[in-house]
Formats: structure tokens, C-alpha cells, sequence
């Protein structure tokens, strides 16, 4: 173990923008009782853990400074031998060769990546690709499926709520995994990736969009619902100092788990460009 339990709800919280009574109200206590817990001179009840920690949008071994386990439920999606998501590309990803050829190899980072078939394909026309997600199984199936191919893929595990990338990417990729970050959260996720991203460098990616005339995915998760879907215009707002090549809003059908549905997606393909002497 590293860092404290009480280090750990420190950090959590900051990053989710609760505060200290906050919590307590989430678990029927006192607010002096967070604080002895992150100061260290107290520990919170056992019986509480679970529930802190789905507050918290993390697990109880990761509470406890132990390596954490999926927050999701993909982990049993990924079970099965047959890819869940299917084999065919993404739709971004075709964007991605239009705008930004592999003309030399430019290092791409998906975030989310399931069983891999969006890195794969991208790592088959040349790019350099890094890819995490929180679903080992999902990692398992992807190197094998980079095996089958016979291209190299930096697979890696990791919880996009802590993930921050320490190396400069061209090209940041993400299809249905966004939403997963708490509103609180997502204008300090999405500033570090545009910070790690190199100038001429593009971001790819779409989130989920709530709509009142579109019901709720049936496989929706819990803790999907309770951090929300993106507004209509929140994606592009966090980009608006970078150029647009695309920023489309779209409902589709969807049969993913089996059962038909739809979605209210927004679509963003937005270019760092160099920031010019005296400008702001």
C-alpha cells in the first residue's frame, strides 16, 4: 500500500469537488469525522467502506491503497470469446486517417478501449498506439487480438477518473467512455489531455447526450446514471479554443446487450492549433 485511506478520500473528493460535508451527508455523519479520517487521527467504520467508495466513484481495495478493481460491470461483458462491441472500426477512426494520415507515425492514445479493436486497427495503418481501460479480461482479449495481427499496442490498465497522461500525444481518441466522469470532473480531465497534446495534434472523441424523449440504455450502469450524460454543447464548450473539424450531434440505433435502443450522441473532432504572439 501507498498513500493512507484518509489521503486517499482526500484526493477523491478534490477531485470530484465535494466537500468534507458533503460526504458526511452521503453517510449520516459528521463532517468532523471526514476530517479526522483524512488527517489521519481516525478511520471510517468498515461497514461504511462500500458505500464511501461508490460515492467516491472507485472501490474499496483502491480506499485501501490496494490496486483497484473495475468500477464497471465490463469485466462480465468481456467474458464471452466473441468481442462484445463486434470487430469493425469505429467511424472515428476513419476520421482520424482523413484528417491526420499516417504519414509518419504519429502516437495516438484511446482512452477506453475495450477488447481493442479500434487500437489495433489504428496500430495496422501505422500510428503509434497507446490504450488503456479498466476491464483486464477486455485487456486480455485486445493483446491477443494485437497478437493476431501482428502489431504492437501499449496496452495498460487504468481508471480514466486517475489516469493523467506524463508524455505529449498527436492524436487523443475516446468513443463511449467519457460519460463516465463525473460533471465535476471533466473540465480538469479534458484541460490535462489538451495540455499533453502536441500542437497540430487532434482530439477524437464523443459522449453520450441526455435527451427527455430517449429512454435510458438497459445496459446502463449505476454509476453511469448517477454521474449524468453530457448536455447538448458541453463537449464543444471545453474545446472552444481549439478549431472544429466536426461537431455534430446525432441519435442512433444501438443493439448492443441484445436489446435495441437508441442514443443522443455529440461528435467532436477539434485541432490544437499554435497560438500566435499576442494572442490569448
Amino acid at each position: 500500500m501507498s498513500d493512507s485511506i484518509g489521503t486517499i478520500i482526500m484526493k477523491k473528493r478534490k477531485q470530484l469537488g465535494y466537500t468534507q460535508q458533503k460526504i458526511a451527508d452521503y453517510l449520516n455523519v459528521s463532517f468532523q469525522a471526514v476530517s479526522k479520517w483524512e488527517n489521519g487521527t481516525a478511520y471510517p467504520d468498515i461497514s461504511l467502506l462500500p458505500q464511501l467508495a461508490h460515492i467516491l466513484g472507485t472501490t474499496t481495495d483502491t480506499l485501501l491503497g490496494y490496486s483497484a478493481a473495475p468500477v464497471t460491470d465490463y469485466e462480465k461483458r468481456y467474458e464471452n470469446e466473441a468481442y462484445y462491441w463486434g470487430l469493425q472500426p469505429n467511424e472515428l477512426c476513419y476520421e482520424i486517417m482523413k484528417i491526420k494520415p499516417p504519414v509518419k507515425p504519429y502516437r495516438v492514445l484511446e482512452i477506453g478501449c475495450g477488447e481493442g479493436k479500434d487500437a489495433v486497427f489504428l496500430a495496422k495503418n501505422g500510428y503509434l498506439v497507446s490504450a488503456f481501460d479498466a476491464a483486464e479480461n477486455g485487456l486480455e482479449k485486445a493483446r491477443g487480438l494485437a497478437e493476431q495481427h501482428g502489431v504492437k499496442v501499449d496496452f495498460f490498465k487504468a481508471d480514466v477518473l486517475d489516469y493523467r497522461p506524463d508524455t505529449t500525444f498527436d492524436i487523443v481518441f475516446s468513443s463511449g467512455m467519457l460519460h463516465y466522469i463525473p460533471r465535476e470532473l471533466r473540465g480538469e480531465v479534458i484541460a490535462c489531455l489538451k495540455d499533453h497534446t502536441a500542437v497540430g495534434g487532434i482530439h477524437a472523441v464523443n459522449v453520450f447526450v441526455d435527451k427527455p424523449f430517449i429512454a435510458s440504455a438497459p445496459d446502463r450502469e449505476p454509476n453511469e446514471i448517477e454521474r449524468g450524460n453530457w448536455r447538448s454543447g458541453e463537449l464543444q464548450g471545453l474545446y472552444h479554443d481549439w478549431f472544429f473539424h466536426a461537431g455534430d450531434e446525432i441519435i442512433f440505433d444501438c443493439d448492443s446487450g441484445g436489446v435495441p435502443h437508441q442514443h443522443c450522441m455529440d461528435i467532436l473532432i477539434a485541432e490544437k492549433m499554435d497560438v500566435k504572439p499576442g494572442r490569448v
